[in-house]
C-alpha cells in the first residue's frame, strides 16, 4: 500500500469514529495476531478507516501487526503514529505496561535527528510510505515532572522542525501531540503551530477542563483535536481502569450517577461517551481502543444508538455534565 503525498499535502478530513490500537501491543494483557487480526477485519468491516498507533505501543508491536493488516487491504486507511521515543532493540524493557511486548527499552529522544529516525522505523513497520500524522508522543509536565524544561526544549529545537521538513518531504500529512494533558497543549501552541491535537482522557464526560481554554483555541486556530480515551482509560465502558490505573471511589461514584441517568433512557453509558465530545466544533473525531472484534463492534454500534436530548439535559442539570458543554442534537 502506498501513502505518498508529497502531491496531495493538504491535511485529511478525519472520520467521526476511529480506532486507537494500544491493545494491539498487549497492553495489559497479550493478544494473539489472530484476534488483533479479526479486531482489525471487524474495524473495515464496519467502516473504520482510521487508526492511531505508536512505537511505544507494544514497542513496535501494534505497528507491525497494523502494518500486517495494512498490506492485504486495497483501501487507503488515515494513519497516524507518534515519535519522541526511541527503542533500543534487544534490550529489557522494564515496567510499561505492555505484556508479552517485543523486546526493546523504550526511552524519550526529541532530538531532530532522532524524531526522523523514529518515523522512517515507524514507515517500514507500518509497511508505508508516508502517514498522514505523526504526533510528539506524551511531552509534558506529567510525563517528565522536573525534566519537562530540558525535554521541551529537546522538542521546540528538534522535534517539531524535524516534523515541519518530513511534512515538506511529503512523508506526512500534517504535525501535532498524542498526549494526556492540557497544559502542554497550550504551552506548544504559545510557540508553533500545529496541525492536529490528539488528547487522551481529558475531554470525556468525566472531565470538560478543556473547554476553558484549550478547545476554543483550537477552533480559533484551526487545529483539530481527536479524542483519545474517551472512556478514561475504560471506566466508561464497564472496565477496572481510570487514567491508566485503578479507578478513585469519587470517579466510580460519578460513573455510576452517569450510568443511572443512561440506564433511564435505555442508552449505553459508552454510548454518550463515545458522541459526546463530537459535539464540540474543535473536535473531529474520536478514537476508543479495543482489542476484540466484539469491542470495535460496540463502538461502531455506539455511535449511531439514539439518545434522546432528555438524557443530556438531565446530566447537566445534575452537575455531571458542564452546563457551556457543547452536546450531540
Amino acid at each position: 500500500m502506498n501513502h505518498n503525498f508529497t502531491n496531495e499535502l493538504e491535511f485529511p478530513a478525519l472520520p467521526p469514529l476511529g480506532m486507537g490500537c494500544a491493545a494491539l501491543g498487549n497492553l495489559y494483557a497479550p493478544l494473539s495476531d489472530g484476534d488483533a487480526q479479526a479486531a482489525l477485519e471487524a474495524a473495515t468491516a464496519g467502516g473504520v478507516r482510521f487508526f492511531d498507533t505508536a512505537p511505544y505501543y507494544g514497542h513496535g508491536l501494534s505497528e507491525t501487526r497494523l502494518g500486517a493488516f495494512l498490506a492485504g487491504q486495497s483501501s487507503r486507511s488515515i494513519l497516524s503514529t507518534k515519535v519522541g521515543r526511541s527503542l533500543a532493540h534487544g534490550e529489557p524493557p522494564g515496567e510499561t505496561g505492555f505484556v508479552d511486548a517485543a523486546r526493546a527499552r523504550p526511552y524519550f529522544d526529541y532530538s531532530g535527528p532522532a524524531v526522523e529516525r523514529q518515523a522512517h522505523e515507524s514507515l517500514r513497520r507500518l509497511g508505508v510510505d508516508a502517514v498522514d500524522m505523526l504526533l510528539v508522543h506524551d511531552l509534558g509536565l506529567l510525563t517528565h515532572g522536573e525534566g519537562h524544561a530540558r525535554q521541551f526544549d529537546i522538542a521546540m529545537q528538534g522535534a517539531f522542525p524535524a516534523l515541519a521538513a518530513l511534512k515538506r518531504q511529503g512523508l506526512t500529512r500534517g504535525f501535532g501531540l498524542g498526549v494526556n494533558e492540557v497544559a502542554i497543549c497550550l504551552q506548544v501552541l504559545a510557540e508553533i503551530d500545529l496541525d492536529v491535537i490528539l488528547l487522551a482522557g481529558r475531554y470525556t464526560l468525566l472531565e470538560q477542563a478543556p473547554l476553558d481554554d484549550l478547545l476554543p483555541l483550537c477552533a480559533a486556530r484551526g487545529v483539530r483535536v481527536i479524542v483519545g480515551g474517551p472512556f478514561n482509560s475504560g471506566v466508561l465502558a464497564g472496565n477496572p481502569h481510570y487514567d491508566y490505573g485503578t479507578v478513585p471511589p469519587a470517579v466510580a461514584a460519578r460513573v455510576q450517577a452517569l450510568s443511572d441517568i443512561c440506564a433511564r433512557y435505555g442508552v449505553p453509558l459508552a454510548a454518550a461517551a463515545l458522541q459526546f465530545p463530537l459535539a464540540h466544533p474543535a473536535v473531529a473525531s474520536v478514537i476508543p481502543g479495543a482489542r476484540s472484534a466484539a469491542e470495535i463492534t460496540a463502538n461502531i454500534a455506539h455511535m449511531v444508538h439514539p439518545i434522546p436530548a432528555a438524557l443530556w439535559a438531565e446530566m447537566q442539570e445534575a452537575g455531571l455534565v458542564r452546563a457551556d458543554a457543547p452536546v450531540p442534537a
